[in-house]
């Protein structure tokens, strides 16, 4: 869906991935402020985001639509993290066979 799509690339823009073929106007339109700045910590900051955060952030969403929002981030963080491991691996590895 669109707003999984826009939390996913959110989470890649702030971990400095970015897709050119995806229109980044649609974060603005999907994400309000205070679930940008939810994403954020989550993705960021994980030991600072307390069951308050979690509660008054998705206050709308039933709790496994919460639950949801939460493992899509984190598949999105662990995502963008192999993608920068498998790239250094990789820059290491071209350099080295050219010693």
């Amino acid at each position: 869906t669109p707003f999984r799509r826009a939390i996913w690339n959110y989470i890649h823009c702030i971990k400095g991935i970015f897709h050119d073929d995806y229109n980044y106007s649609e974060v603005n339109r999907l994400l309000n402020r205070p679930l940008k700045t939810y994403i954020k910590n989550v993705t960021c900051f994980p030991e600072r985001v307390t069951f308050l955060d979690f509660f008054n952030c998705l206050r709308p969403f039933m709790h496994s639509e919460r639950v949801h929002v939460n493992i899509i981030l984190m598949e999105a963080r662990f995502q963008a993290e192999l993608l920068y491991s498998l790239r250094a691996l990789n820059r290491y590895i071209t350099l080295s066979s050219y010693s």
